[in-house]
């Protein structure tokens, strides 16, 4: 449930407000459908969902600060804006840019604090989401903002020319 869409001037940039529940993982995957169907890029859709579900997760479970319920104690409510606020704190957005061929994802939220690659524990049931982003996507970063950050993560569109020559090794090539 995103709290709501917004279309720029570019068809080419779309931006998409979520609400600080764990349902907004779906909201960005559905997000990302519709965005990449318009502009006839269907093929990237399953790396391009992962990678924002993945992205989207680390905002809520690290950027946002969870305030006890009022019943017992339990935490169902965030503190989080669902607009930019006086201070300057900004609401979870999830961002696609296309410049063929390229397209790329980005979440920002309120928080300042860039997201860290940890070793993954084979039993443990959280930790590989930035290594997943680095898996499917050509590469990945953050940037600081004001108030928050943003993480991106790059895909490039397969090239579908009559003369292309596929390459050789791997779907997700890294440039070095």
């Amino acid at each position: 449930m995103s709290t709501g869409t917004a279309l720029a001037v570019d068809p080419h940039v779309v931006t998409c407000t979520l609400a600080p529940r764990y349902e907004a993982v779906r909201t960005a995957r559905d997000f990302a459908r519709t965005a990449l169907q318009r502009w006839g890029l269907d093929e990237l859709f399953d790396d391009v969902a992962l990678v924002a579900s993945e992205l989207v997760t680390n905002a809520l479970r690290h950027a946002i600060g969870a305030r006890p319920g009022t019943a017992g104690g339990a935490l169902d409510d965030y503190d989080f804006p669902v607009q930019p606020t006086a201070d300057g704190r900004l609401p979870i957005r999830i961002s696609l840019v296309h410049r063929a061929p390229q397209v790329v994802c980005a979440v920002s939220d309120p928080s300042s604090i860039g997201p860290v690659a940890r070793e993954a524990d084979f039993v443990a049931e959280s930790g590989r989401g930035l290594h997943l982003v680095d898996s499917f996507s050509r590469s990945w970063g953050w940037h600081p903002l004001g108030s928050g950050k943003v993480v991106w993560a790059l895909f490039e569109a397969e090239r579908t020319a009559v003369n292309a020559v596929p390459e050789l090794g791997g779907r997700h090539r890294r440039s070095a």
